[in-house]
């Protein structure tokens, strides 16, 4: 699961904040990045969340991060905003999420940053864990929405390594970010890479969701091999794409595998087997039709006015 990932990284973080405790040797620096004080705490915190096994732990990570934060850690301030941004222990909140990867940023810490872009929403607004010496609030129960008719992509997602689970936790958040259907980003995830973070196609593209290096560019993707900026470029792409055929999936998927050019050139699929044969599979994946989608993003494509005058 996600969690086992989470573990690795949180051994690597433990291993460098006890080295930066050896080598700062300073009992004046208890609110410096590497302090005494600061590295026991952000210590006690990533052991709670390496562990957790329920929001209740989740939750007392988030109260020690709280407490760093108020210090100053940008570490802890990432961290805090993580737990915010996926509701992991705290109620899920993209304000303060934004708000602390916006602080962190700006003091330079790069993963931080990365999020700022990933999560696509600016904020000032901090919880009051940080701006006072209160506890977080805890989250609150997930509730269940409607059932969909996703049964076979279901059970392809739930037969999945647990060292896989966590791009489906991570691709649910940012589909949410975005206003996309997760299912939706989550089928191309299967058919264009099959959760394969580093694959890469003869034709260069790279990542979960096979960004080429044009597309890449685009949406501001500098490591298409980093998971979470290789499925924001790929859902920024999509809700693009959405809007100019105007949620129309058949297009819109045809158009992700072959380029828009080529579909408006073909007024439809084009006639390639790799693109016909990658829209079949993503129909028995996703079974809908249609997306909603914001038209203010580009202009509809020229095919659609084509069509909708020959209907005259």
């Amino acid at each position: 699961m996600w969690r086992k990932t989470i573990r690795i990284l949180l051994c690597c973080s433990m291993f460098f904040f006890m080295t930066s405790a050896v080598a700062s040797g300073s009992e004046s620096s208890e609110v410096s990045e590497g302090g005494h004080k600061l590295n026991a705490l952000l210590l006690k915190a990533a052991s709670h969340e390496a562990a957790a096994e329920s929001h209740d732990d989740f939750w007392q990570a988030a109260a020690i991060y709280c407490e760093a934060s108020r210090l100053g850690s940008t570490e802890a301030q990432y961290r805090l905003g993580m737990l915010y941004a996926f509701g992991k222990g705290v109620p899920e909140n993209r304000a303060f999420a934004a708000s602390l990867f916006s602080i962190a940023s700006h003091q330079g810490h790069r993963k931080a940053f990365d999020m700022l872009e990933t999560i696509n929403f600016k904020s000032q607004e901090l919880p009051a864990c940080v701006t006072s010496e209160t506890l977080p609030d805890k989250r609150p129960p997930p509730v269940s929405g409607p059932a969909e008719d996703t049964a076979l992509i279901d059970r392809y997602l739930e037969s999945l390594p647990s060292n896989k689970s966590w791009i489906i936790d991570l691709a649910n958040k940012i589909s949410d970010w975005y206003e996309i259907d997760p299912k939706l980003v989550l089928s191309i995830i299967i058919v264009e890479s099959e959760f394969e973070i580093r694959a890469r196609s003869p034709k260069s593209a790279m990542g979960l969701m096979q960004l080429i290096p044009a597309t890449a560019e685009r949406f501001n993707v500098r490591n298409a091999f980093d998971a979470s900026q290789n499925i924001r470029g790929g859902i920024k792409y999509l809700r693009w794409l959405l809007s100019y055929y105007r949620g129309n999936i058949e297009l819109v998927t045809a158009a992700y595998n072959a380029g828009e050019k080529a579909v408006d050139r073909y007024f439809g699929i084009p006639p390639y087997p790799e693109t016909r044969e990658y829209v079949k599979r993503l129909k028995i994946l996703y079974r809908r039709s249609t997306h909603p989608y914001d038209e203010n993003i580009t202009e509809p494509s020229p095919i659609l006015m084509k069509r909708a005058t020959s209907r005259k």
